[in-house]
C-alpha cells in the first residue's frame, strides 16, 4: 500500500507534467516541433539514464528506501521550479518597414494570432501561402473602444489558421489598422526571442532536478516491490501488475486535473499541481517506512561509512544537488545527449553482456541473457510508445477533432485510464492462466506488446486516409482506439518486465539489471525524437501553418513505424521457444 500510494503520487507529479510539457515548449517558450521533441527526447532519455547510477549506488550503498527518499525531495524541488514560466518567447512579423508582435490568445486548439502595432491589433492567419489579416481591433490599452469592433467576437469559435467567410469585412479593418489584406510568403519575416535569461535556464533546471531526482527514485521503488515476493512466487507478475495500476491511477489524476488547469488557466497552475502531487508522494513513503519491514534496506548498514570523509548518507545528497549541475548544462546543448547516449549505452550493456559471458555460468548466465535479450527488444517498444509525450500529443493538438470540454494534454488520459479499468482484469487474468499452466511465456508476451503497440499507429493511418474532416482534422475516436492498443501492449509488456528483471537477474546485481532496463527506455527516448521529429511540420507562434501537411505526414509517419511494430513483434513470437528454453525454469 505505502509503495503503491508513493508510486501513484510519484507519476502524478511526473505525467502531469509530461502532458503539459511539449506543448508548453512550442506554445510558451514558441520553439519549433522538432526543436521541442528534441528537447523532450534528451529530458525523457536522462530520467531513464539516471536510474542506472541510482540503482547501483543503492545497490552497493544506500539501500533502495534511502535512495527512494533523496531522489523525491528533488522531485519536489523539480517540479515547484516548473510553476515559475518567466516571459517565454516573443515573435515579431516585419512586413516592409512595419514590425509587428505577434500575440496568441488561449492555450487550446482555439487560439488566435494577432498581430500588434500600437493601439491597434489585428486577427491574422498563417498559412505556407502567407499572412492573411482576419480582423481588426483595439489592443488592451484602447480597451474602451472594444465595442466598435465588429470581426473580432465572430471568429472565436473557428478553427486555428482558417478564415471565417462570415467576416467579410475583415480586410477593411486592418487596412484601417494599418495592415495589409494579405502578404505572399517571401514578403515578410519572422523573429523569434526567448527569455535567454531567466526563463529558459530555470525551465532547463527544473528538469534537471526532475531528472536527477527520478534517477535516485524509479528503479529502486520498483526493487522494493520485487523484495516483497519469494522466489518463485506466483503472485509477483500481478503484484506489479497491481503496482502499475497505483503508476496509472497517478497518471490518470493528473493529467485530467494538472491538463485542465494549465490549459485552461496558466502553465504555472498545472506544474504547481504536478508540485503538490510529489510532495504528497514523499510524504506518503517517509510516514510509511515501518509498513516496509525493512525491505530495502542497506547492504550494509550505513553508520560508521563514508566516502572522501563524509558520512555515507550525507555525501550522497550532496551528490545528488551536485550532480544537477552537469545535466543542466546537457539539457541546454540537447542535441549532445542525442548523439553520445546511443554509445554510452551501447557501451553500458556490453559490459553487462560481458559480465554475464564471464562472470556467471549455467542457468544464472543463460536467463541473465535472455533477460538482455528482452530488454533489446524492448527498445523498439517504448520508441513507439512513447510518442504519446511528442508526437501523438502535437498530433492531438493539430490534427484531431476536439470536443469543447476537451483539450490535446487531456489525451493523456487514454492510457492510464484504460490502465486503471484493465490492469487488475489482466493480473487475474496470469494468475488464472498460471494454475492451468496456460500462461504465455514472457517472451510471448513481449511480442504481443509489440504487436498491439504497431497496430495502434496503422489505426491512425487509416484514420488519417480515410476520415478526416475540411479543417483536416481526424474523429477523437481514433486517437482513443489507438491508445487502447497501445495500452494492451504495454500491459502485455511493461508490467511484466519489471516483474522479469527481479525475476531472471542475479540477486547481487538486481538493482543495476532495473537500472538497465530503464536504459532501454532512455536509449528508446532518442529513437522516440528521431521518429517525431520526422512528423514536424512547420509552426507560427505555436500554430501549424498547414493542417493538411500536418496529417499527410503523421500519417506517412505513422504507417512506416505501425508495420514495422507489427513485424519485429511477429519475429520474437516465433523466437520464444528458445528465450523460453533459456530462462531455466522460470517462467
Amino acid at each position: 500500500m505505502i509503495l503503491f500510494f508513493t508510486e501513484m503520487w510519484e507519476r502524478f507529479s511526473y505525467y502531469g507534467m509530461r502532458a503539459l510539457l511539449v506543448l508548453y515548449l512550442t506554445q510558451h517558450f514558441l520553439f519549433g516541433p522538432a526543436e521541442a521533441q528534441g528537447i523532450y527526447a534528451a529530458y525523457a532519455a536522462l530520467v531513464y539514464l539516471m536510474p542506472v547510477l541510482g540503482g547501483l549506488i543503492a545497490d552497493r550503498y544506500l539501500g533502495s528506501r534511502k535512495a527512494v527518499i533523496i531522489g523525491a525531495v528533488l522531485l519536489v524541488l523539480g517540479h515547484f521550479t516548473m510553476a515559475f514560466e518567466g516571459t517565454g518567447g516573443r515573435e515579431r512579423l516585419t512586413i516592409g518597414d512595419t514590425t509587428y508582435e505577434l500575440q496568441v490568445e488561449g492555450r487550446d486548439q482555439n487560439r488566435r494570432i494577432f498581430a500588434v502595432n500600437g493601439d491597434e491589433r489585428v486577427q491574422v492567419a498563417i498559412s505556407p501561402e502567407g499572412v492573411s489579416a482576419v480582423g481588426a481591433e483595439p489592443s488592451a490599452a484602447n480597451a474602451s473602444d472594444v465595442a466598435a469592433v465588429a470581426t473580432g467576437a465572430a471568429i472565436n469559435a473557428q478553427p486555428t489558421g482558417a478564415l471565417d467567410p462570415a467576416t467579410a469585412a475583415a480586410p477593411e479593418a486592418a487596412a484601417k489598422a494599418g495592415f495589409p489584406a494579405f502578404t505572399a510568403t517571401g514578403a515578410y519575416t519572422l523573429e523569434t526571442t526567448r527569455d535567454l535569461a531567466l526563463g529558459e535556464p530555470v525551465l532547463f533546471l527544473a528538469l534537471s532536478l526532475i531528472i536527477v531526482g527520478v534517477g535516485f527514485l524509479k528503479a529502486n521503488i520498483s526493487t522494493v516491490v520485487g523484495a516483497l515476493y519469494e522466489e518463485n512466487d506466483p503472485r509477483r507478475d500481478g503484484g506489479f501488475t497491481i503496482f502499475y495500476v497505483g503508476i496509472n491511477l497517478g497518471s490518470f489524476l493528473a493529467t485530467i486535473a494538472c491538463s485542465y488547469l494549465g490549459i485552461k488557466y496558466g502553465w504555472a497552475y498545472g506544474f504547481g499541481l504536478a508540485g503538490i502531487g510529489m510532495l504528497f508522494g514523499l510524504l506518503t513513503f517517509v510516514l510509511g517506512q515501518s509498513w516496509l519491514e525493512g525491505r530495502g534496506a542497506p547492504p550494509v548498514p550505513v553508520q560508521g561509512r563514508s566516502i572522501l570523509g563524509v558520512p555515507l548518507v550525507p555525501f550522497f545528497w550532496i551528490a545528488g544537488i551536485v550532480a544537477v549541475i552537469p545535466t543542466w548544462l546537457l539539457m541546454q546543448r540537447h542535441e549532445i545527449i542525442e548523439t553520445a547516449l546511443p554509445w554510452i549505452a551501447g557501451v553500458i550493456f556490453a559490459a553487462v553482456v560481458g559480465f554475464t559471458v564471464f562472470r556467471l555460468k549455467g542457468a544464472e548466465r543463460s536467463r541473465m541473457l535472455v533477460a538482455q535479450v528482452l530488454i533489446f527488444f524492448s527498445v523498439l517498444f517504448w520508441a513507439l510508445f512513447e510518442q504519446a509525450g511528442s508526437s501523438l500529443t502535437l498530433f492531438a493538438d493539430q490534427s484531431t477533432q476536439m470536443p469543447s470540454w476537451f483539450n490535446a494534454a487531456m489525451t493523456q488520459t487514454f492510457n492510464p485510464g484504460i490502465i486503471v479499468l484493465g490492469g487488475p482484469i489482466i493480473a487475474a487474468l496470469w494468475v488464472w492462466l498460471a494454475k492451468r499452466k496456460l500462461e504465455p511465456s514472457t517472451p510471448v508476451k513481449f511480442s504481443f506488446g509489440l504487436v498491439f503497440v504497431g497496430l495502434g499507429f496503422l489505426v491512425l493511418t487509416w484514420a488519417a486516409a480515410t476520415q478526416a474532416n475540411d479543417a483536416f482534422r481526424v474523429p477523437l475516436i481514433f486517437l482513443f482506439l489507438t491508445y487502447f492498443f497501445h495500452t494492451i501492449g504495454e500491459l502485455c509488456l511493461s508490467p511484466v518486465g519489471l516483474s522479469m528483471i527481479t525475476k531472471l537477474s542475479v540477486a547481487r546485481v538486481v538493482g543495476m539489471m532495473m537500472g538497465v532496463w530503464f536504459l532501454s527506455s532512455s536509449v528508446a527516448h532518442i529513437v522516440a525524437g528521431i521518429i517525431a521529429k520526422a512528423t514536424a511540420t512547420d509552426t507560427v507562434a505555436g500554430v501549424v501553418t498547414s493542417p493538411e501537411l500536418a496529417l499527410q505526414t503523421y500519417g506517412s509517419i505513422f504507417g512506416t513505424i505501425g508495420w514495422t511494430g507489427v513485424g519485429v513483434g511477429v519475429f520474437l513470437l516465433l523466437m520464444s521457444p528458445l528465450l523460453k528454453k533459456g530462462m531455466a525454469g522460470i517462467h
